[in-house]
């Protein structure tokens, strides 16, 4: 049975030493007992807060199936956290399960969208110039511009004041970001189409096309400060 908690916060320094002696146990008995006494009950309260926080429900999945999966990954990725790196397991803990999840529901739109023809999108979308975007001429590496904004995107996310809408938008940007060079598929002219983007991020989101809009406003300035950068470095 899990150990009663006897502080306040589910997630505190009692589970934050529990995680230091989890990682470096040297028998599987000791791991599961910490596991057992100290961890579970805090982690499993972690993740149902993050799938339904931010509405992380997986197409075909039970709750408890998608929480089970969630947390098996989690264990799996617990023994990398580092103590030394003057970061809080509660902090690495839920970026781990944020990011697996995004990823998972990525993952099902993708494998949704290739039983569905190109003819079945709108063409009013495909033909929109607001759902397409060139890619200039410019020497900025578009590469190392996308691998920086993800660390600055999920740095925004974690410590920016942002309103429900937004903070989903952000999750489903950093983990499109992460996987960039499996989504953006450049063609003819270094043009490309967002209009699997869009249908994307509002699989992932379950936000309406404005919404999205609305809710990119705050993130604008955080685009254009990173590319401002590249260009006076």
């Amino acid at each position: 049975m899990p150990r009663k908690r006897t502080q306040k916060f589910y997630f505190g320094e009692e589970q934050e030493q529990a995680v230091i002696r989890f990682i470096k146990a040297e028998t599987e008995e000791e791991k599961n007992k910490i596991f057992n006494e100290y961890l579970e009950e805090p982690l499993t309260i972690m993740i149902e807060s993050i799938i339904r926080r931010y509405k992380l429900y997986r197409r075909g999945f039970t709750f408890r199936d998608q929480h089970a999966d969630t947390m098996s990954f989690l264990m799996t990725k617990a023994p990398k956290f580092d103590p030394t790196a003057n970061k809080k397991a509660y902090s690495y803990f839920g970026t781990i399960c944020k990011n697996y999840l995004m990823g998972s529901i990525q993952k099902d739109v993708k494998d949704f969208n290739r039983t569905v023809s190109y003819e079945d999108i709108s063409t009013s979308i495909n033909e929109n110039p607001d759902f397409s975007y060139v890619i200039d001429t410019s020497p900025i590496d578009y590469k190392e511009i996308i691998t920086k904004l993800s660390i600055k995107l999920e740095e925004f996310v974690e410590n920016e004041k942002l309103n429900e809408n937004e903070i989903k938008l952000g999750y489903a940007l950093i983990q499109i970001f992460n996987d960039f060079d499996k989504i953006f598929q450049i063609g003819e002219g270094n043009k490309f189409n967002k209009n699997l983007i869009l249908l994307a991020i509002r699989e992932m989101t379950s936000l309406s096309t404005k919404e999205i809009r609305v809710s990119l406003k705050k993130y604008r300035k955080l685009y254009d400060g990173i590319i401002s950068d590249f260009l006076n470095y």
